[in-house]
């Protein structure tokens, strides 16, 4: 059994969160050229290194890694396609829990270097856009200390004042009665929490290239054969999939694969490039990432919540201000199936979620006769 130890390193430059292991680096080097020495140059290695890099790894895994025969493309053998399979697939499931142990680490080095340095924790659903806010406030000495989980758990999070921020989505007139409603409101109490506005984001069917099955609604997904991969129970994204099912009369047992679920939009991507799923549910931006076709079917508000305690600390006084710049903003719009809404506004709650606008009608009065 071959065991795996991770390190870090500690740098001004800031960088994608990544565990970069430089034998799987080099697995992908050659699966992509077809050659050794191409290889060693996309990686600016030597190709003295890489042969002997690749001839130390042989012997220690005990089989070989590369076919390599004179007049012939380098191809991986079954044994190194399959190494780089598996440390591929354990990237895109991990992805959540690598950016937040990096956020957790650079939180203690930015107390520890930075006296002026703003902090904010967050729990937040699984989101691109977080991730590229992270990066940009970070130039401005503003740390973004996210802990990706699902949305319900998010809010309770803060409401038990595990974190500053929470981020959650939702349709952006959920009926009333909705899933939504029933999952949120419960949780969300106007003049104790605040919602502040973020980002609107599109959110459907992720395919593989092409769209080869030709699927266009939820429907499609009840076909005889069809494999899909679904978001696990708590994130926000199970709770609007669940909700669209209901809203269209679809039994989620009716759909191959409603009850396997992946923990992230990114882990669900990588199940249909990878040829595991034909289909899944989630956002633009991982379906355009890995290459994959999408399926648009609907928009949502994503917002920030905070408790009303903490609105007017300096910490989340530097977010409102970061979300309102122009440079934000046109960088958020970059993003496939994005666009800024109300970004660093303070939103009225009763406003923006419905469900606190609905009055129950008073009985009438009885009038004898």
């Amino acid at each position: 059994m071959h065991r795996v130890s991770l390190n870090y390193t500690l740098g001004a430059d800031a960088a994608p969160a990544l565990v970069r292991n430089p034998l799987l680096d080099l697995l992908q080097a050659v699966s992509e050229r077809g050659s050794i020495s191409a290889a060693a140059r996309q990686l600016d290695l030597s190709y003295r290194h890489v042969w002997g890099e690749l001839k130390r790894w042989d012997a220690e895994f005990g089989q070989p890694l590369i076919h390599w025969e004179k007049g012939h493309a380098a191809r991986l053998t079954d044994f190194g396609a399959k190494l780089l399979w598996a440390e591929r697939q354990a990237q895109a499931r991990l992805l959540p829990q690598i950016e937040a142990l990096r956020a957790d680490i650079e939180r203690a080095f930015a107390i520890a270097f930075d006296d002026a340095a703003h902090v904010l924790t967050f729990f937040a659903s699984h989101d691109e856009a977080l991730i590229a806010l992270g990066e940009q406030a970070r130039a401005r000495r503003l740390h973004l200390d996210i802990r990706f989980t699902g949305s319900v758990d998010a809010i309770r999070a803060l409401n038990e004042g595990r974190c500053e921020m929470a981020g959650f989505h939702t349709r952006i007139e959920p009926a009333r009665g909705s899933l939504s409603q029933r999952t949120y409101k419960p949780l969300l109490q106007p003049g104790r929490n605040k919602l502040i506005g973020f980002a609107r984001r599109t959110q459907g069917l992720i395919v593989a290239p092409g769209n080869p099955l030709g699927l266009r609604t939820l429907g499609d997904l009840a076909r005889n054969g069809m494999r899909f991969v679904n978001c696990a129970l708590g994130t926000g994204t199970r709770v609007l999939f669940d909700e669209l099912l209901a809203d269209a009369g679809i039994s989620p047992e009716s759909i191959r694969g409603h009850e396997r679920a992946e923990s992230s939009h990114a882990a669900v991507a990588h199940a249909i490039a990878t040829g595991m799923a034909d289909a899944g549910f989630g956002i633009e931006a991982n379906a355009r990432i890995r290459g994959l076709d999408f399926v648009p079917l609907v928009e949502e508000n994503y917002f920030l919540a905070c408790l009303k305690s903490s609105l007017e600390q300096p910490a989340t006084q530097a977010l409102l201000a970061l979300l309102r710049m122009e440079e934000w903003q046109r960088r958020l719009s970059a993003l496939p199936g994005y666009a800024p809404m109300s970004s660093g506004d303070v939103l009225p709650m009763t406003r923006v979620l419905p469900w606190w606008r609905f009055r129950t009608p008073r009985a009438e009065k009885t009038v004898p006769a």
